[in-house]
């Protein structure tokens, strides 16, 4: 018996590795092109506005097809979802990787989003179901966060080395093994558990509805910049997303079997934890984009360097997501860590907003990299337990899907209105007679300032969240319990 629950112990784990280098290969995907553009851009002869499709063609279908892909793990079973997702993301690698040119790229990196959203939005739902004892899952919970916060600095390193060694090509060609990898893997690790929604049917009104609204709402935002945010597309787009929003509403209070029941967001820290988490992906947009930017055009590192410039931060995220972080939840219980983690990383913002044109690594980017670090490290675990609290395992897909969709949208708005003040006041002091790199200095602090306002806010949210007991509460409530028994 002992060596059979062993066995199903190492397999869990074992099942949780395989699930988080699946998702890791789509984390990567979203930073590693971003190294690659101007050599995909020589090569294929994209102009500078064509370009920008490499990487919305990919925002666009991974942040419109979360909600849906979670449902769809829900009713199809998780398993049979994260296959089809590995799968598609897999061959639409190849494809880029083959791409010669620029159509066959844009379009094989919008199936890549495809895929991508399918496995990030049943990922999730699928480690809460292996672990479902509360000190394996936050454990589990770790490493998967850690994998999340950590693989988009990673993504910057991979893709300047590739890229600089090899080409452009090998950043897609890369996953080729891993996808091959990781679905004969779950095949065997994965239990091919049936759905539990019993019976009930795909509410095609409404995914039709809230897909087209989150795609047309990102795409707005992506390009708010570029259009100008009171122009009549701007605007326009902007307005049709709501107006589809309110359709998608109406259609959920009405029909039989909604794509998402209304009544998940009476679920207070569900609630809670996706409003923290659109505050804090904002923040965390701020501290990876706004910083790669400080370090590359203000200080004049290379990619390579910009890469190991997050390793630091990186190294003490894996210290607490793969360990620490499990034991402080377990003691503290996941609203405390979750607040002191989001003050944590206000300071490190706090720290970039002063860092000056001819910053200095140990003194004015190290600190705030380990602030951030420490900061996500801690919060970020207690965030995902908090966003899947309560969520019946026939909407653990959905509950996935609504906070992969908070951070993304959080992310995307968050990255554009930062990008928007930075660009204003660069200007603004270039007008000025300032430096070119005092000018862009002068930007990037203000976003910095900014993004540490969202993790504030970020952190006042989460005071909201409903405190569960901790583990010593619970003991001691257990023995108080037998001895009334006796």
């Amino acid at each position: 018996m002992n060596r059979a629950t062993s066995l199903d112990h190492r397999k869990r784990w074992l099942a949780l590795m395989v699930l988080c280098l699946g998702v890791l290969m789509i984390v990567l995907d979203t930073t590693i092109v971003n190294v690659a553009l101007p050599s995909i851009r020589t090569d294929l002869g994209f102009t500078e506005t064509s370009l920008v499709w490499v990487v919305n063609a990919y925002m666009l279908t991974f942040s419109g097809l979360l909600l849906l892909g979670g449902r769809l793990g829900d009713l199809y079973g998780h398993r049979r979802l994260f296959l089809i997702g590995l799968t598609l993301f897999t061959f639409a690698s190849l494809a880029c990787g083959v791409a010669t040119t620029q159509a066959l790229l844009v379009a094989a990196r919008a199936v890549q989003g495809l895929g991508g959203a399918v496995v990030s939005a049943v990922s999730l739902s699928l480690i809460m179901n292996l672990f479902t004892e509360p000190a394996e899952r936050a454990k589990a919970m770790g490493v998967y966060g850690f994998v999340c916060a950590g693989g988009g600095s990673i993504g910057v390193l991979l893709g300047g080395l590739l890229t600089g060694t090899l080409s452009w090509h090998w950043i897609f060609l890369v996953n080729l093994p891993i996808g091959v990898v990781v679905y004969g893997l779950c095949l065997v690790l994965l239990p091919a558990a049936r759905n539990q929604t019993r019976g009930e049917s795909l509410d095609v009104a409404g995914a039709v509805t809230v897909t087209l609204a989150l795609m047309l709402a990102v795409y707005a935002v992506v390009h708010g910049n570029e259009a100008g945010w009171l122009s009549a597309r701007t605007l326009g787009l902007l307005i049709a997303a709501a107006v589809l929003v309110v359709a998608f509403l109406l259609i959920e209070s009405r029909v039989k079997h909604p794509l998402m029941r209304l009544s998940l967001f009476r679920l207070r820290n569900v609630a809670v934890a996706n409003v923290v988490g659109v505050l804090w992906a904002a923040a965390m947009f701020a501290w990876f984009f706004i910083s790669a930017l400080y370090m590359q055009l203000v200080l004049g590192y290379s990619p390579m360097q910009v890469g190991l410039g997050f390793l630091p931060a990186n190294l003490i995220m894996a210290a607490f997501s793969l360990g620490l972080s499990a034991k402080i939840v377990m003691r503290f219980g996941i609203r405390r860590p979750l607040v002191a983690g989001l003050l944590t990383a206000t300071v490190g913002l706090a720290l970039f907003a002063r860092a000056p044109m001819d910053g200095d690594f140990a003194l004015d980017v190290l600190p705030g990299m380990l602030l951030l670090g420490l900061g996500g490290g801690i919060a970020f675990n207690p965030l995902l337990l908090a966003a899947m609290d309560d969520v019946d395992p026939s909407e653990s897909g959905l509950a996935s899907g609504v906070v992969n969709t908070a951070f993304m949208m959080g992310g995307a708005l968050g990255l554009a209105v930062l990008a928007s003040l930075a660009a204003a006041r660069s200007d603004a002091l270039a007008a000025t007679g300032a430096a070119p790199q005092a000018a862009l200095a002068g930007g990037y602090h203000l976003a910095f300032m900014v993004g540490a306002v969202f993790a504030a806010l970020a952190a006042i949210s989460a005071v909201f969240l409903r405190a569960r007991a901790t583990a010593g509460a619970q003991r001691a409530q257990g023995a108080q319990d037998a001895a009334a028994a006796l």
